[in-house]
């Protein structure tokens, strides 16, 4: 089946999903344990991951599915997987432990080491965004959907940029990467994926990455800040690429609303 063929149904997969952390969330009570690496899972995120599990496994029994919370296969089973599915089932676990709302349930299908079709799914508020590649990205609220594009500025006559931050961020860490004198209105939201989002539909000009992500944080937005006619590129202003390597961590990374600026520049030490 072609990714346009798949994405209602990884909507409603990731509206189920979606449906039941929120309900975990406003009853308030939930298990959290501190993994491996260091970062917090919930009895939401495990309960939001059966449910996407069951459901693209009944979807498409033939494609395979790599999971934040089922993530321990090796590069020499996977490296041969010409299309999968890639699934972060709560997005902003430390934002929905804190309580602000910033969280999503993401799945993208990828193709030959590239996204096609991606869906972030809002819990709190019940908006989807989603893209297909050639397709456009498209926000849906409300009962209603519309295309959404990022914000073309102009370098010449736009001196200020919209910079999409975290709630518990020192914006001055993301600031420093700037040359000065250029203005940078803060924009705050919690979530890799839904500051990708702000930029993609226009209401961020950049969002800027140090740290560690994973690839199941950038499959969706990639695609959807793309088709909208924005990019999501490492600090060598290159794409990111998926399932190629034995980590499934990603390089430091920005999104960016408007390519044809001159981002080597913009970027301190470029």
């Amino acid at each position: 089946m072609k990714p346009e063929q798949l994405v209602d149904e990884a909507i409603a997969i990731a509206t189920r999903a979606g449906n039941r952390i929120r309900e975990i969330y406003l009853a308030g009570d939930f298990e959290r344990v501190v993994k491996s690496d260091n970062t917090p899972v919930t009895s939401a995120d495990l309960a939001a991951n059966q449910i996407i599990l069951d459901g693209l496994k009944a979807l498409t029994p033939h494609i395979p599915i790599l999971s934040e919370e089922a993530a321990d296969i090796p590069l020499s089973e996977r490296a041969d997987w010409p299309c999968y599915w890639l699934v972060d089932p709560l997005d902003g676990t430390g934002e929905f432990i804190a309580g602000s709302g910033d969280f999503s349930v993401i799945i993208a299908l990828v193709e030959h080491n590239r996204p096609v079709m991606g869906v972030v799914y809002v819990p709190m508020t019940g908006v989807c965004y989603y893209a297909v590649a050639g397709l456009g990205a498209y926000k849906r609220s409300g009962g209603m959907e519309v295309r959404i594009t990022s914000r073309q500025i102009d370098g010449a006559s736009e001196p200020s940029l919209r910079l999409a931050v975290s709630r518990r961020q020192d914006p001055q860490s993301v600031l420093k990467l700037f040359h000065q004198p250029r203005h940078c209105e803060l924009v705050v939201m919690g979530g890799a994926a839904l500051k990708s989002c702000l930029v993609a539909e226009g209401r961020a000009d950049c969002y800027v990455r140090v740290g560690p992500t994973g690839e199941w944080d950038t499959g969706a937005a990639q695609i959807i800040i793309e088709e909208a006619g924005g990019q999501l590129m490492d600090i060598e202003l290159q794409p990111l690429s998926y399932n190629e390597r034995d980590t499934f961590e990603n390089p430091n990374f920005i999104v960016v609303g408007s390519p044809n600026l001159e981002w080597d520049k913009i970027l301190i030490g470029e």
